[in-house]
């Protein structure tokens, strides 16, 4: 495996000499792990700052001893011993770290393992193999595992090259993958993952799994694998009933029926901890509220717990989303088997490009989605300049693309890179039409494309969230945030450094929400609700995840392009990412991944899940 270069080596702009970090030495000790490999053992002293405890609580202050990789002391004016360093947190929030509710690194770490830019954000937990996506199982016939390459590549922008040479595909079921990553992935942060109901599917039927309902042989054979994942740790189901491929197909999991579903939330159900999350339609064909009826009904009746993606809080999408509304209050109201909704605080990936890029798919434009799809320069120029498509085009532009979406809005369309430097950039398709002349918003944007090429990045204007119905998310009960899609869309960007943005934005600069709420939504409410017990929160024996910061310093930074992801022909392509926040200081399992305005090259990241936690990694110093 190889690591990746860390960009946080480098100073970022706006940010002064750093005062409140004092090293003492000799504060490295170590130990064995279960696995018989060393551990590293940092003893710290963390004083001064505010405790945010990720409770809800209101925040106090206090030191916090660390030792072994857990909090061995709280309190306040504790004594440094000898040996140990000590943090000056005068000024600083100390807080436990991020948890990412919702990524896809499934295919990153296997050739990103720094995981950039998460360490300088305070993020110490990634949860991914959501939406029906994950690496496991592995169907045997390649035409098969195929389709899980493809399908990451076409939704989560992962790219197909680096999966298909740089992934080992050693495994079949869900604990030889976890095996696998034991083996060969070393990570800063903590991973876990669901186990995908799409290849559980494609493992076991094949092809036939995008055109038919499972037999009941079949529906056991994916209880098998199912149990196989969640006895090995697996966070529980993750299932897909959303989504159209690039075929227009709907997923496999969109096919299962009543009793394929019932088996297997029966499964998810015999473990403590375990969820079902399932994300549901409100943007494109309106399914939601009939599937959140359906397979919560379910969960109740099974007593599996579920959490669904995801109540609207998009302003344009509130009405529609009123049943799934009622529902949820009804759910809550209920009791029994918990039911959970899920939200974002931003608004989904708003960057488009044209080489690989599902945005045009996801706003009712089949058409434009054909440039998308097409694999080579020759084949997009040809369309783009052929008159049947042009015409074709404009159809689907004025008739096709979804009322709501604002591609249909040429103010909200920024040109805002170019791969062949003819431009214009910085102008917005509106702007554009006007200086070139070219009535047509669909034909304008071909002309610019055709001149700028496939990798030019046009900045799609986010749609609105309702500042009520955000507030009412965070408030809520049984809500799950942090819902990032952070690790994909590489190329059209979104989510990491988001969990920034909400301390930034929220708490303080509008100051509608407490640090403490903010705090708690990303920290000890999602340790509870994916039952990582042992963290997720600042408390005496509680793993040592923690990250320090001064919100006053803290920003989600402007993105920007790094050339790391490996292009499957000798060289590498890029993605975007951000300079850091930055954190004082983040640390996993009591070891520092960034600090000092660095990532420190060190991966104490574990595979976690329920109840239980396994070590996944970790480098000698």
């Amino acid at each position: 495996m190889h690591h990746m270069r860390s960009i946080f080596a480098s100073p970022w702009d706006g940010f002064t000499e750093r005062s409140c970090i004092v090293t003492v030495c000799n504060n490295l000790g170590s130990k064995p792990n279960g696995d018989g490999r060393v551990a590293m053992n940092f003893r710290l002293l963390i004083k001064g700052g505010t405790v945010v405890d990720g409770s809800g609580a209101a925040a106090y202050p206090s030191d916090v001893r660390v030792s072994g990789g857990r909090i061995t002391e709280i309190g306040q004016a504790l004594s440094s011993t000898v040996g140990e360093r000590v943090i000056d947190a005068t000024g600083c929030y100390v807080t436990p770290g991020f948890i990412e509710s919702h990524n896809h690194w499934d295919g990153g770490v296997w050739w990103a393992p720094n995981m950039e830019p998460l360490p300088a954000y305070g993020i110490t937990t990634s949860i991914n193999g959501n939406c029906g996506f994950s690496m496991a199982p592995a169907p045997k016939n390649p035409e098969d595992r195929q389709s899980i390459i493809e399908i990451f590549n076409f939704f989560e922008d992962i790219p197909e090259e680096p999966m298909e040479k740089n992934v080992p595909w050693d495994w079949e079921t869900w604990s030889e993958y976890k095996a696998s990553m034991l083996r060969n992935v070393t990570v800063p942060v903590n991973f876990a993952a669901f186990c995908g109901h799409i290849p559980m599917r494609l493992y076991v039927m094949g092809q036939e799994a995008w055109t038919r309902a499972a037999t009941s042989d079949e529906i056991q054979k994916m209880c098998a694998l199912l149990d196989d994942a969640l006895a090995a740790g697996a966070l529980g189901l993750s299932s897909n009933q959303l989504d159209h491929d690039k075929f227009e197909r709907p997923l496999p999991s969109q096919l299962a029926d009543d009793a394929e579903y019932r088996a297997l939330l029966e499964v998810v159900a015999r473990y403590d901890g375990a969820t079902f999350q399932v994300v549901v339609d409100h943007f494109f064909h309106m399914t939601g509220p009939k599937q959140v009826e359906r397979l919560g009904r379910m969960a109740k009746e099974t007593g599996a717990r579920m959490h669904w993606l995801g109540l609207p809080t998009l302003k344009y999408a509130l009405e529609g989303g009123k049943p799934s509304a009622l529902l949820h209050e009804q759910f809550k109201a209920e009791g029994g088997a918990e039911i959970w909704t899920a939200y974002h605080h931003v608004s989904p990936t708003s960057v488009i490009n044209f080489g690989r890029s599902l945005v045009f798919a996801q706003n009712g434009n089949p058409v434009w989605q054909e440039v998308v799809n097409a694999k080579t320069w020759d084949e997009k120029s040809a369309l783009l300049t052929d008159p049947d498509w042009l015409a074709r085009a404009r159809v689907a532009w004025d008739q096709d693309t979804y009322s709501h979406s604002y591609l249909r809005d040429s103010t909200k369309l920024t040109f805002k890179e170019s791969e062949s430097g003819w431009g214009p950039v910085g102008i917005t398709l509106a702007d554009y039409i006007e200086q070139s002349g070219i009535a047509h918003p669909s034909d304008a944007l071909a002309d610019w494309v055709f001149k700028n090429g496939a990798e030019s990045v046009v900045h799609k204007q986010s749609l609105p969230n309702d500042d009520d119905a955000m507030l009412a998310m965070f408030r809520d009960s049984r809500s799950v945030g942090n819902v990032s899609d952070g690790g994909a869309h590489g190329k059209m960007f979104c989510g990491n450094g988001d969990n920034v943005l909400l301390l930034t934005e929220y708490v303080r600069d509008r100051a509608i929400l407490s640090i403490e709420e903010a705090v708690h939504v990303m920290t000890g409410k999602l340790a509870y609700f994916f039952g990582l017990n042992d963290r997720g929160l600042i408390e005496q024996g509680k793993v040592a995840d923690i990250a320090v910061f001064n919100l006053a310093e803290i920003e989600r930074r402007p993105e920007e392009k790094i050339w790391d992801v490996l292009d499957g022909k000798g060289g590498r392509t890029y993605r975007y990412t951000r300079a850091p926040a930055p954190m004082r200081l983040t640390l996993v399992n009591g070891v520092p991944i960034f600090d000092n305005g660095a990532f420190t090259g060190r991966f104490p990241g574990d595979f976690i899940g329920p109840e239980q936690s396994m070590v996944l990694a970790m480098a000698a110093e």
